[in-house]
C-alpha cells in the first residue's frame, strides 16, 4: 500500500476509486502490479464500496458525491 501511495503521491482513499472507475479491477490490479484480490481486500479495508452495474442502452447511471 505504502509503494503505491509513494509512487503516485496520493492516499489509496482517494486514488483507488478513481482507477478502478477508469481502469477496471484486472487494470488497476496491472498498473500497481499487485494482484486483483490485492485490489479487493485493499477496498475492503479503506471501506470503498464496489459495485457492478448492468445498464440497457437507454439507461444512464447518475453518481453523487456527498461531501463530508
Amino acid at each position: 500500500m505504502l509503494r503505491v501511495e509513494e509512487q503516485y503521491k496520493r492516499p489509496l482513499e482517494r486514488l483507488l476509486p478513481e482507477m478502478v472507475n477508469e481502469k477496471g479491477l484486472t487494470g488497476t490490479a496491472l498498473e500497481f502490479g499487485v494482484s486483483k484480490a490485492t485490489i479487493g481486500y485493499w477496498l475492503l479495508k479503506l471501506g470503498i464500496q464496489y459495485r457492478r452495474v448492468a445498464l440497457a442502452p437507454d439507461e444512464t447511471l447518475e453518481i453523487k458525491h456527498q461531501g463530508r
